[in-house]
């Protein structure tokens, strides 16, 4: 007979709370849904968190810890080439884009938390930063000419494929994300560096 074993209250909230912002949007649940889905209450949930504002950062930077995995991932497959970094960068991009439930919790939350007080805003902003500065330092690397305007190119491709796909699905644009952004880079790659 196997016992499970159940995880710590903490990191039950998180992954209920993780899960249910996916699913339903961080403003459409409350923390008696997230508690209940965790096999909680609420008064241990202010006790691990403090806030619902609280716990949605906490549940940003474990997003935030993941997508780190996902580049040392890259850079392991790819070791010191970066042109083949960049074009598995877009191949994931792509694959991540055509999942069902494709959620980015980052973009996700960007949309959703407009209040500009919200203490996940300041997050937000950090993070989306770090992955456009550590992309736009990929495309140099691998000898990309004007590497902030085709990392700002591949981010309103990807929105936009990701937006498409929740709307329209595998019969929209969004499964041609890989071959329209392996045009632009190869476009990038040819113009001479200044």
């Amino acid at each position: 007979m196997t016992i499970a074993v159940k995880h710590p209250p903490r990191e039950r909230i998180i992954d209920a709370a993780r899960d249910l912002f996916r699913k339903h949007g961080i403003n459409g649940i409350g923390v008696d849904a997230i508690a209940e889905a965790a096999d909680s209450n609420k008064m241990t949930l202010y006790r691990h968190f403090g806030s619902k504002d609280d716990l949605i950062v906490v549940c940003l930077k474990e997003a935030a810890a993941e997508a780190e995995a996902f580049w040392a991932d890259i850079e392991a497959a790819n070791p010191g080439d970066p042109k083949a970094q960049l074009n598995d960068w877009v191949h994931r991009a792509g694959d991540f884009l055509t999942m069902e439930h494709c959620n980015c919790e980052i973009l996700d939350a960007a949309a959703e938390l407009v209040d500009s007080d919200h203490p996940a805003q300041k997050f937000v902003k950090d993070i989306r930063q770090l992955y456009r500065t550590r992309v736009i330092q990929l495309c140099r690397d691998a000898g990309v000419a004007d590497a902030e305007l085709l990392v700002d190119a591949l981010t309103l491709l990807i929105e936009g494929a990701r937006c498409n796909w929740r709307i329209v699905g595998p019969e929209g644009a969004a499964p041609r994300f890989v071959k329209i952004a392996e045009i632009v880079v190869a476009d990038f790659m040819q113009r001479p560096r200044a």
